[in-house]
């Protein structure tokens, strides 16, 4: 199959998320004309400006950074096993990362607590700490588990569906044990939201992408090579426990922080990892960043779906990315099988 080239590719997928991150910028359940998003944009106070820069511009600022994170880990978490199957919930981490913050939030702000059903009652900058915790473990219970003769790719993931389910039923265990009046907004973070998410949440989440972007171009050389096969890869010089473990490290760090914020959001880091070696190869130093800007793109274009399909009620943007990856994610594994 003909790939395209690397350049024109970026820049025709960046000018893609920055035209639907401005059309998610003017609609949802106030919409607002061009010309009056403009002028709220560069010159406008009151009511609109509030609408733009207060909900709207934050709420596509976070879809972006969580977009980047889900869709990296996935991509390094199949590079790491040679598994194109894999992404942060086959391996567990977002079942670990949600059990960490369900217990968290049960015992700093549900128990005893009359104001647990608000969103502000959240304790906000732990939950990054507390969700990459809960990753963390379950990424070392799978590698654990899976530990033979090197942790070989199948029994990674084998290991880590078997953990994730377990981290996802002890977490639903506790959300079925709290009152009913407390679960409407727990509910809607598992569901994966933007909703209700301002600056603040930006601010706790953007160091993680930093510090995610940073840490890539130390691995991708090694990681690139794992794709030839264990032992050719040894022959190499390369240290193939150290560079998937840190690969598998590292996505965990990136999931983890996304999970916390926004909730477990599903087939972002399956499908773009694909996408994105379809358009432009599967070297990493090329497909990497192609799959940060899609799964960003993706984010965006689902939670601005999720706004404007049913006005003024709106669809989580989980919801709405599980509905475009279920048939994609089905024909993946009819391909496998």
């Amino acid at each position: 199959m003909t790939r395209l080239p690397f350049w024109p590719t970026a820049v025709v997928t960046f000018c893609a998320l920055v035209i639907f991150a401005f059309v998610a910028t003017l609609n949802g359940a106030a919409d607002l004309g061009l010309r009056q998003g403009l002028d709220a944009l560069f010159f406008g106070t009151g009511d609109n400006a509030a609408i733009l820069w207060d909900i709207r511009l934050p709420r596509v600022a976070i879809g972006i950074l969580v977009g980047v994170h889900l869709a990296l880990s996935g991509h390094l978490l199949q590079a790491a096993t040679r598994n194109p199957l894999t992404d942060p919930n086959v391996l567990g981490i977002a079942g670990g990362a949600m059990l960490a913050v369900m217990i968290f939030l049960l015992f700093t702000v549900y128990w005893g607590q009359t104001d647990g059903s608000k969103l502000t009652s959240y304790p906000l900058a732990p939950l990054p700490f507390v969700a990459l915790f809960g990753g963390l473990v379950a990424a070392t219970l799978t590698y654990l588990v899976a530990w033979h003769a090197g942790a070989t790719p199948l029994r990674l993931v084998l290991a880590g569906i078997a953990i994730g389910i377990t981290f996802q039923a002890l977490g639903l265990g506790i959300f079925a044990a709290w009152g009913s009046t407390r679960m409407e907004t727990v509910l809607l973070w598992l569901s994966g939201s933007l909703y209700a998410r301002g600056w603040e949440h930006a601010l706790h989440l953007l160091p993680w992408t930093i510090a995610g972007l940073l840490a890539l171009p130390v691995m991708v050389a090694k990681l690139d090579l794992l794709s030839i096969g264990d032992d050719a890869a040894a022959t190499l010089g390369v240290h193939v426990g150290t560079v998937r473990f840190s690969a598998i490290a590292l996505a965990t760090v990136l999931a983890s922080s996304a999970v916390a914020i926004v909730g477990p959001l599903g087939f972002v880091g399956l499908i773009t990892p694909h996408a994105a070696r379809r358009l432009v190869g599967s070297s990493l130093a090329r497909s990497l960043p192609i799959s940060a800007l899609l799964g960003a793109l993706l984010v965006t274009l689902g939670d601005l779906i999720g706004r404007i399909a049913i006005p003024p009620a709106e669809i989580p943007v989980g919801a709405v990315t599980a509905l475009i990856g279920v048939p994609i994610f089905l024909v993946l594994l009819g391909r496998r099988t």
